[in-house]
């Protein structure tokens, strides 16, 4: 679901990031965005530390086929 809210650029360049969305993304004081640009957008993707990534494979079935290799 795509949510579109205007938000203006301050002086100092900073912005408010509306409250609904904060709430959805679970932002909060202290929280770390990845700011990029692509194809001509801008993006805010919150930094998950490291740790709570552990587990996120439990239960994937580790029986992968692999490719050949391809001749040099």
């Amino acid at each position: 679901m795509i949510d579109m809210q205007t938000v203006t650029v301050s002086s100092k360049y900073q912005v408010v990031i509306p409250l609904e969305v904060r709430q959805r993304m679970k932002i909060e004081p202290g929280s770390k965005l990845m700011v990029t640009a692509f194809n001509g957008s801008l993006r805010m993707v919150p930094v998950v530390p490291a740790r709570a990534l552990r587990g996120m494979v439990r239960g994937l079935n580790p029986d992968i086929q692999r490719e050949p290799d391809r001749p040099l």
